[in-house]
């Protein structure tokens, strides 16, 4: 069974924002990142144990050497470019079935944009990254095998995950996530950040 490029998005509300990135601190998010056994919008599960394999591996390696890169909207390739970095995990454990993780967002151009985002309380989403095949359970599922390779975690503007909602407690009290006009206010935003960076901005 051939192995495909698996990528499976969540939204992600940070349950705590353990710094809000003013002065020489960076800011720091935590929240849930993936959820096993669970059927997402994309019709797939994963098992906990083959997750929890990947999760163990990853803590082992980038995290514990702390490279655990990610990109802000991740391209549909293997390989993590450097150029597009926004983040590095710096801690991540479960809870339940729910794998939580807390996330550093990097003073990078792609950094910035991301933690813009999350001072403006943006709704956004966290995708994993890996290579594996599926085998079909039937009415639109599909199983995550045993040769599943977590590639990485990156944000990005599209959701698919059910249920993956958390409440921040370090913004601001009584946070609602802004669903209505949700991508039209990310998109405008962007520009406003590119534009007040670079000097290039668009018209509308």
């Amino acid at each position: 069974m051939s192995k495909s490029l698996l990528i499976e998005y969540a939204l992600f509300i940070p349950k705590s924002v353990l710094s809000e990135g003013r002065g020489d601190r960076n800011l720091v998010v935590q929240g849930v990142i993936q959820r096993a056994d669970s059927k997402n919008q994309n019709g797939r599960v994963y098992p906990k144990d083959i997750l929890a394999r990947e999760v163990e591996k990853y803590i082992e390696g980038p995290v514990s050497e702390n490279r655990a890169l990610g990109e802000l909207d991740h391209p549909e390739s293997m390989v993590i470019n450097l150029k597009n970095v926004s983040h590095n995990i710096k801690q991540l454990w479960w809870d339940g079935d729910d794998l939580m993780g807390k996330v550093e967002v990097l003073p990078t151009p792609s950094g910035n944009i991301l933690k813009e985002l999350f001072l403006n309380k943006i709704t956004v989403g966290i995708s994993s990254r890996g290579m594996g095949s599926v085998q079909s359970l039937g009415e639109g599922t599909v199983e995550v095998q045993d040769d599943f390779e977590l590639l990485c975690w990156d944000f990005v503007s599209t959701p698919s995950t059910q249920g993956a909602f958390m409440t921040p407690t370090g913004l601001s009290e009584g946070y609602k996530p802004q669903y209505e006009n949700k991508y039209t206010k990310i998109n405008t935003l962007i520009s406003d950040i590119i534009c007040s960076q670079s000097g290039v901005c668009c018209i509308r």
